[in-house]
């Protein structure tokens, strides 16, 4: 299963990253790093502490898409490096390090299994990229920690677990809940032939600690960015109505202890 969805989203992101960037590129902008559909930018929550003290640190973002998260990190960091697992994205990333005349490098590779060496990084990121898409989530955190040098940090955002008990729709009706939130049963999207096209990944908040602690990660913060008064857009099943009752996103914030 694991193999057969990681190809099938590949598959999707490279058809719809143009589609995806016409959509929403405004909303994320080209050189932000947005946390999710609620809006909040790294320079609104400051996750990662003052962007001053990034000057030396050695950054690596999974699950990059386009790469704007690792655009914004370009301005603060020593060096940064995007990756993904779609080519399609990847080239919409270039593009735009050419528009903004960036030189940043891009890495076209599985998060679960990246290709450098232990101790690489200081700072291992990803706003909604790579985890909720594969389903050996624990292998991304294995990677995270890996490549991590101690004290080095792990943060990812994600889709908040309590929305999978709630229908995927942005209207009242999305405030009921009829789905078992212990489902762990993927959300796959499957062409007429029955092969698979696009596939996501649930996990309880328990089993995301779980996860990150069984990589050798120790969770500092969790995350769960309330709905800004001033956000009117709807993507997807995120919306005003649904954000002002439920929370939409989680950002888990975990650190590779010293020594």
């Amino acid at each position: 299963m694991g193999q057969e969805h990681n190809r099938a989203n590949r598959g999707w992101w490279d058809g719809e990253a143009d589609a995806y960037y016409a959509e929403h590129g405004a909303f994320l902008g080209d050189t932000d790093l947005v946390w999710g559909p609620e809006g909040w930018s790294e320079s609104d929550l400051r996750v990662f502490g003052d962007p001053a003290a990034l000057a030396d640190a050695d950054l690596l973002e999974i699950g990059s898409g386009a790469a704007q998260g690792s655009r914004w990190a370009a301005r603060h960091a020593g060096r940064v490096v995007a990756t993904d697992l779609s080519a399609g994205m990847l080239s919409r990333a270039a593009a735009l390090n050419d528009q903004h005349d960036v030189a940043l490098p891009l890495v076209l590779c599985d998060g679960t299994a990246l290709p450098f060496a232990d101790a690489s990084f200081d700072l291992v990121f990803t706003a909604y990229g790579v985890v909720p898409f594969v389903a050996d989530s624990q292998a991304v955190m294995r990677e995270a920690a890996r490549v991590l040098r101690p004290g080095g940090r792990f943060v990812f955002s994600t889709t908040h677990p309590v929305r999978w008990a709630f229908p995927d729709v942005p209207g009242p009706e999305g405030l009921s809940a009829y789905h078992s939130y212990f489902d762990r049963t993927p959300y796959v999207e499957t062409d007429e032939d029955g092969t698979p096209t696009y596939a996501e990944h649930h996990r309880t908040l328990g089993d995301r600690v779980r996860e990150l602690r069984a990589a050798g990660l120790v969770l500092e913060d969790l995350i769960e960015p309330e709905w800004p008064e001033d956000n009117h857009q709807v993507w997807g099943g995120w919306s005003p109505t649904r954000g002002e009752i439920l929370p939409g996103t989680a950002i888990f914030v975990s650190r590779l202890p010293l020594g």
